[in-house]
């Protein structure tokens, strides 16, 4: 049994908890929260035992033997690095962290201390994941890698009326690229690997945050087109294009729930699986696996598509001219 402690009494880690609750060898064990009474109440909502009010305590702790955090992005690293140097395996919600510095110093911290450290990217865990992999070849080569992410977000109306919420602040690593852009990203790199160059473009809010976004990722004989937004909504499906038809993706990039194979005659094939199981299952099966094995890295999640995302974002960045306070920061 793995003893989990959790960082983050947010609405994630409420869909986190219930889409584990009947994940063999899960418990949760202790939570964290920067007030006691949020962390006795959250805590005795989802029967655990401790609570932490400080993180340096529950890394020393051994009641808990692997955190999920879901702290705001730019705190990842350092509460990560933190548990890592404390022995403690992590899993971490995506995105990674603030910038690919932040990344690369949290893969060296889970290095040096022989812990497991996974980027929480459950689209990519799925077994409908497997299922397009397993089918990309029936499109034959691939031309086109078209990922679209686009949906309204609640925190956006008191954007509006002029209060500015932790979705929309620069101070917490966050904007449309970071939130919604890297499910569209994350896939394109486990599928294709690192793009030879970017073109990004932006609509900035007055915040200093991006609403929504492009990005154009150049490969050798195949382009990815990536579009996000948490300020509008899109109906429009994702899909990967090759030469002798298309995979649909109608369930949406952060799922890729019911897909579809398109031929060049017309013809259809029904490629994915009516899942058993929350997205997030999945995930944390795949990391509890590993802990059990001694393993350190997830050959999917991995440390290099971890990483090569994060480049990915902050070249993105760069051309749009999002900055966050973190960029400044060192580790």
């Amino acid at each position: 049994m793995i003893k989990f402690g959790i960082v983050g009494t947010n609405w994630i880690t409420e869909r986190f908890l219930d889409a584990v609750k009947d994940l063999e060898d899960f418990t949760l064990s202790a939570v964290y929260s920067r007030t006691e009474e949020k962390a006795k109440t959250f805590a005795a909502k989802f029967g655990a035992e401790h609570t932490f009010t400080s993180l340096e305590e529950m890394a020393k702790s051994d009641v808990v033997d692997a955190v999920y955090i879901a702290s705001p992005n730019s705190l990842h690293s350092e509460q990560s690095i933190l548990m890592m140097n404390h022995g403690k395996h992590v899993l971490c919600e995506k995105p990674l962290a603030s910038n690919t510095r932040e990344t690369e110093a949290m893969i060296e911290a889970a290095k040096e201390n022989n812990v497991l450290l996974m980027e929480a990217m459950k689209s990519t865990l799925s077994p409908n994941f497997k299922l397009l992999q397993d089918n990309l070849n029936k499109i034959g080569k691939v031309r086109r890698y078209h990922a679209n992410f686009s949906k309204y977000s609640s925190r956006y109306d008191a954007y509006r009326e002029g209060t500015v919420l932790n979705a929309f602040n620069p101070e917490f690593s966050n904007g449309s690229l970071m939130d919604l852009g890297v499910y569209c990203i994350y896939p394109m790199v486990v599928l294709f690997g690192e793009p030879e160059d970017i073109k990004a473009s932006g609509i900035m809010l007055d915040s200093g945050v991006d609403g929504g976004g492009s990005l154009i990722a150049q490969y050798e004989g195949m382009e990815g087109i990536l579009t996000h937004s948490k300020i509008q909504n899109s109906y429009i499906h994702s899909e990967i294009q090759g030469e002798e038809g298309s995979i649909i993706i109608e369930g949406g990039i952060s799922s890729f729930n019911d897909m579809k194979v398109v031929y060049r005659d017309g013809s259809t094939e029904v490629i994915s699986a009516e899942l058993d199981h929350h997205e997030m299952y999945y995930e944390t099966e795949e990391f509890i696996s590993l802990i059990k094995e001694g393993k350190t890295m997830s050959s999917i999640n991995s440390f290099e598509n971890s990483l090569t995302t994060a480049k990915v974002i902050e070249a993105a960045r760069k051309r749009i001219g999002v900055v966050y306070p973190a960029d400044n920061k060192r580790c």
